[in-house]
């Protein structure tokens, strides 16, 4: 289980903390407008009204002590700049920010984002569940129910090949490529050996996939 910091309840910010609550993550929103913040306290337990382009407000929020941080505010890019690098000055792990223009994503970047979004309610539920859960790397929904998720290798893989697994009959899945070292290979052996510092890419219905993920 993660613990994500949302700056930001827009309509954005909202499919993604919905998104994130489903995974499962223990979630905190910080929102500048009362009337909203109102409003996702009827499902968010933690929100607090603030100004997130007040440091010390930043620095009162412990901003280190989450596994992410997600600045969702798109419509304002001067904010999202201001919050973004408040957050990597006060210790924030990981950066996530909204972003509408390259050159905005650019900017972003060079001043603490480690990594900058762009769409809207589809790209917010699969950064929900790329960060929201430990063992995704990414994400990419094929419809209602079947998915490709990079994941790492599950514990009880390490040392086995995919031939001694069974892993299609077994597992219903499909594994699709390995990428070790930021080299992906889509052509996959039966006999090839997992091990710990790889990541594979799988096919499948979501509820058999889940189950590897946990």
């Amino acid at each position: 289980m993660k613990s994500i910091l949302l700056i930001g309840m827009g309509r954005f910010g909202r499919h993604m903390a919905e998104k994130l609550l489903e995974c499962g993550s223990q979630i905190m929103v910080v929102e500048q407008d009362e009337q909203i913040a109102d409003d996702v306290a009827s499902f968010i337990r933690n929100v607090e009204i603030g100004d997130a382009r007040n440091e010390s407000y930043i620095e009162s929020l412990g901003v280190d002590e989450f596994d992410a941080c997600v600045v969702t505010i798109g419509d304002d890019f001067q904010a999202a700049l201001e919050i973004t690098v408040l957050l990597k000055d006060h210790g924030a792990k990981y950066v996530v920010a909204r972003a509408k223009r390259d050159v905005h994503k650019k900017l972003l970047l060079r001043n603490g984002a480690d990594y900058v979004m762009y769409a809207e309610r589809e790209m917010a539920e699969r950064m929900a569940v790329r960060f929201g859960q430990n063992n995704i790397f990414d994400y990419i929904e094929l419809g209602s129910d079947f998915s490709i998720y990079e994941i790492g290798v599950p514990k009880e893989w390490v040392g086995h090949s995919i031939r001694e697994l069974s892993i299609r009959p077994k597992y219903h899945i499909t594994v699709l490529a390995i990428k070790a070292n930021d080299i992906t290979s889509p052509t996959i052996s039966p006999d090839h050996i997992f091990s710990s510092n790889e990541t594979i890419f799988v096919l499948g219905d979501n509820k058999h996939i889940k189950p590897l993920i946990k």
